[in-house]
């Protein structure tokens, strides 16, 4: 008997038939190797009948509990929903589709009790479309690994599993969810990667596409400044700010002399536009950092908002 309270997080949308399966594994999975656990349903505004069925099994068993956002947030705030709601000491999310298989999760543990803060799930045997999920997949996987510094095979697998102390501070955003090893790591976390299972969709259509991969690399641009100008964004803009200022008088300096040496006028070469350009573009980076130096002085001073709403709680 493993000796952890596990909180599963599992965010739901138009999951209906999956869901007394899914249950039913997990409960397989876990009942003989863990002593406490929860399963923390979040419903995030299914236009089907996800929760009248959580709302039965929840009735039934009051390890399971139920969170039914007001309307669709989307996974990412689905996900901080159930963990911000969670009561174990680890927090293990996974996907509502079967695909995750909940029987990893017994040596994914063994894996974090070795010291590690996070174990990743990796799909190395992947049971989908190669063009229009795999092919994104790796190709987000490396532009993350690149950025980031973290080299994870697989961001996408949602089966993950958490220390909760190291969870704490951790605010999520946009498609971020994806993002949370890196966002550890760079908080000094210990991170470690498994082999998971990838089981093949029993009922329902994937609901992620490949242009899921752009918000991907908009969301990971976000990361990539959270995590190391989130504290001094004046780092950020005034860099690029002195820059603009340096190239504009450098094309002055050009500017006076083909003036002095080759008797040029200002006005015969577009080099006074250019020169005045970045400077004006300089002085509006400077500008911007400024504003970003005060709003993130109220973001860290004043308490933090949630991203989500949650309508109905059961257990």
């Amino acid at each position: 008997m493993i000796h952890h309270i596990l909180s599963l997080v599992i965010p739901i949308y138009n999951e209906e038939k999956n869901l007394n399966l899914l249950y039913q594994k997990i409960k397989e999975a876990l009942a003989e190797k863990f002593s406490d656990f929860e399963i923390i349903f979040v419903d995030d505004g299914s236009k089907d009948k996800s929760f009248d069925v959580l709302k039965e099994v929840a009735k039934n068993d009051t390890r399971v509990r139920v969170l039914r956002l007001s309307r669709n947030f989307g996974q990412t705030a689905a996900m901080m929903a159930g963990i911000d709601e969670s009561r174990g000491d680890l927090v293990v999310t996974l996907d509502g589709d079967l695909q995750n298989d909940p029987f990893d999760i017994e040596k994914m543990v063994k894996k974090i009790d070795e010291g590690y803060d996070v174990v990743s799930g990796w799909r190395k045997k992947r049971n989908d479309a190669f063009l229009n999920r795999r092919l994104p997949s790796r190709i987000a996987n490396w532009i993350i690994s690149c950025v980031t510094g973290v080299k994870l095979h697989d961001y996408g697998c949602t089966l993950k599993i958490y220390r909760k102390s190291i969870l704490e501070n951790v605010r999520l955003y946009g498609e971020m969810h994806r993002f949370i090893p890196a966002l550890i790591f760079e908080a000094g976390g210990k991170i470690a990667e498994m082999e998971v299972n990838h089981l093949p969709r029993i009922y329902e259509e994937t609901k992620y596409g490949i242009g899921r991969t752009f918000k991907v690399v908009l969301d990971l641009l976000v990361v990539k400044f959270l995590t190391k100008y989130s504290t001094r964004p004046m780092h950020f803009f005034g860099g690029v700010g002195m820059w603009s200022f340096l190239l504009g008088g450098l094309v002055g300096i050009w500017m006076l002399g083909l003036k002095l040496l080759e008797g040029k006028s200002f006005i015969s070469t577009p080099l006074p536009l250019l020169a005045v350009f970045f400077i004006l573009i300089g002085l509006q980076f400077v500008l911007m950092g400024l504003l970003a130096e005060m709003l993130m002085r109220i973001y860290f001073e004043t308490e933090n908002r949630q991203t989500y709403k949650i309508k109905e709680k059961i257990n």
